[in-house]
């Protein structure tokens, strides 16, 4: 397996790895977990999204194999982290929901061109999304981080919360607007033409 290709399979295993992390019986009583295990925890494994893109250019390891799990390992780790913050309440279900059909809908157009022998790669539309899906999971985990170190946030709380579903509202308008770019672009392989 090339290198770039083994930095995606680290994504897809730290989804997992992420969640039981964050709800571990000890974790909500450790400030410790949250500040020194759980931050960065998640920015390594966001981290090997740049280091399997890079190696992939750097050795020209790119791959239909890294082009169809790349987004596949991002939607794993994006999904895993938003549902953690649904289940605590920062996030809206609606929203997560939405943002969840949205992502099986893309992966679904991955197959369909992949059995077509077409590989999807990423869009400026879909990077950009998944930009918003990083700060966006970042700035609840350190909200949440905050909760576990008993750093009083009361006072901002309202504000906090307006913050958040601005948003994970852009995530769920990005990851739209991304996806109807990628129907446009790939119309004609969807279709059957060539």
């Amino acid at each position: 397996m090339r290198i770039a290709d083994k930095f995606t399979v680290v994504r897809i295993i730290a989804a997992p790895i992420f969640f039981v992390l964050y709800f571990f019986p000890w974790a909500g009583h450790s400030a410790a977990v949250s500040v020194f295990v759980l931050i960065p925890f998640l920015a390594f494994a966001e981290f090997t999204d740049f280091l399997d893109g890079y190696f992939a250019r750097k050795f020209n390891q790119v791959s239909d194999f890294g082009k169809l799990f790349d987004p596949f390992a991002d939607v794993m780790l994006h999904l895993t982290t938003f549902f953690c913050f649904v289940l605590d309440g920062y996030m809206l279900p609606i929203i997560f929901l939405l943002i969840f059909f949205r992502e099986m809908g893309m992966n679904f157009v991955r197959l369909v061109a992949a059995k077509k022998g077409v590989a999807i790669g990423a869009r400026k539309g879909g990077k950009f999304k998944t930009v918003l899906y990083v700060v966006t999971g970042f700035y609840y985990l350190i909200w949440e981080s905050c909760f576990r170190l008993n750093v009083h946030v009361e006072d901002c709380s309202q504000v906090l919360t307006i913050v958040g579903f601005v948003l994970s509202g852009l995530c769920l308008i990005a990851s739209y607007f991304s996806f109807i770019d990628y129907l446009v672009h790939f119309k004609t392989v969807l279709k059957g033409e060539k």
